[in-house]
């Protein structure tokens, strides 16, 4: 009988993707790769380390499943990802019920780790970060209509309050003809919408072609067949071409739908950051996008309470927010991460501020998004199904304005025929259910 392996995948997409690579390459080692990790022989958990409450949800997995291990339910534990890399012997010594701990340099030469851990072997090995493949098979962790493309791996930025270039390292591109093949392999397996991630999309091709090449790149995946959406994350607001916005607004594939993580828009707050820019320039920018694709979704991420964040900077943040009125956003509270320049500066904010701050801005943004809500009624929106709820008597789905895991839903019903999943179809919205819009599916 063949040893069953179970992964548990935290974290952001791109962790995700590596996650699918490491099953991939299991399975084709001869393991049989299950969907639960309490089902398994191994349990692997692929984690995140980015900030405090992620590497906390990474340690509260490995320890349930150290708890297994000690019913005799497991055989072994591997912990990988980027917990594993930012903290490597660390987690062996305080968790002792883990049996390796292998960094992302080592992804390729997981088979053999599985092996040596069924040996009664411990196992620490941390090569190269650069070492982590960038090409190679998937087994597809996503619904079959969806999935993820990772274009490149790592982050030159430098954020001062971001470990990622600490644990990931150096920036690299993949080749724009290897990216093709592999979207193209998707779609013959019946994605329907491709999601662009990197640290940074927008500096894509630097490193390999001499400059940023996202529209390149753009222009040849429209081309695909079968391939019905194309969505864009992670875009650096000071790498948002002319060129870039041009060919998203050409092309009716490329959905009218960008995410520009901006942190804040104070000037000192960004150049505390290792960010560029200041409000007037961010809202000249979003200006332009606007006035180039009429209808854009925008989405950003903010923080609040990061080092030195005065009152008035943190007032000029929420009266930015009510004026440019992002479509979707989301707000963390500053967390300081050792080994980041941020940790060391001065004026650190007491927790207790961060928290109020973030709550302030996420419940102006939960009024914004009322409004967006508000205005769809009457209006016909083509939305991707998911699924139907038993509970609600409905289906769901997701429409053009809507990135998987961080925004909503649309709730529909059916006079007619029923949807299948993974299909697009055409809902009339007739009501909101808070931000949630409620419709009609046009037969």
């Amino acid at each position: 009988m063949p040893i069953k392996i179970g992964m548990v995948s935290l974290g952001c997409a791109k962790n995700q993707v590596d996650a699918e690579m490491l099953l991939f390459t299991l399975r084709q080692a001869g393991y049989q790769i299950v969907n639960e990790a309490s089902l398994a022989d191994v349990a692997i958990v692929n984690t995140c380390g980015f900030i405090e409450q992620a590497k906390q949800e990474s340690i509260d997995e490995i320890l349930e499943l150290a708890e297994l291990k000690k019913e005799g339910k497991l055989k072994a534990i591997i912990v990988t990802g980027c917990l594993a890399q930012r903290y490597k012997d660390e987690v062996m010594r305080e968790l002792y019920e883990v049996d390796a701990v292998v960094g992302i340099g080592d992804n390729a030469n997981i088979a053999e780790t599985v092996r040596d851990v069924l040996n009664g072997k411990k196992k620490t090995a941390f090569p190269d970060k650069l070492c982590l493949p960038l090409e190679g098979g998937r087994l597809q962790s996503t619904p079959f209509y969806y999935a993820y493309l990772k274009i490149s791996e790592g982050c030159d930025n430098c954020c001062s309050y971001c470990a990622i270039p600490l644990i990931r390292g150096r920036f690299r591109s993949r080749e724009i003809e290897k990216l093709l093949d592999e979207a193209k392999r998707l779609a013959e397996n019946g994605v329907k919408e491709l999601i662009i991630i990197a640290q940074d999309t927008t500096r894509y091709g630097e490193d390999i072609y001499g400059k940023p090449s996202l529209d390149r790149l753009l222009k040849e995946l429209v081309k695909i067949d079968g391939i019905k959406w194309i969505r864009l994350l992670y875009c650096y607001p000071d790498r948002i071409t002319d060129d870039l916005l041009d060919t998203i607004a050409e092309n009716d594939k490329i959905l009218n739908y960008i995410d520009i993580p901006i942190q804040h828009c104070s000037e000192s707050v960004l150049k505390a950051m290792n960010r560029t820019g200041d409000r007037k320039w961010l809202e000249s920018l979003i200006k332009k996008i606007r006035e180039k694709i009429p209808g854009v979704v925008l989405r950003t991420t903010l923080m609040t309470g990061f080092p030195g964040e005065s009152e008035d900077d943190f007032e000029e943040l929420s009266d930015f927010v009510d004026s440019v009125r992002f479509e979707r956003l989301g707000c963390f509270a500053y967390s300081q991460e050792e080994g980041t320049a941020a940790a060391l500066m001065e004026n650190q904010i007491d927790e207790a501020v961060k928290l109020r701050r973030q709550d302030i801005i996420m419940e102006q943004q939960q009024g914004i998004m009322y409004d967006y809500c508000q205005g769809l009624k009457g209006k016909t929106v083509e939305v991707l199904v998911e699924g139907f709820d038993r509970y609600a008597e409905c289906y769901f789905g997701r429409s053009a304005a809507d990135a998987p895991d961080v925004d909503g839903k649309i709730f529909f019903t059916s006079d007619g025929r029923a949807p299948r999943e993974g299909e697009l179809v055409r809902v009339r919205i007739e009501d909101c259910l808070a931000c949630d819009p409620i419709g009609i599916m046009e037969q």
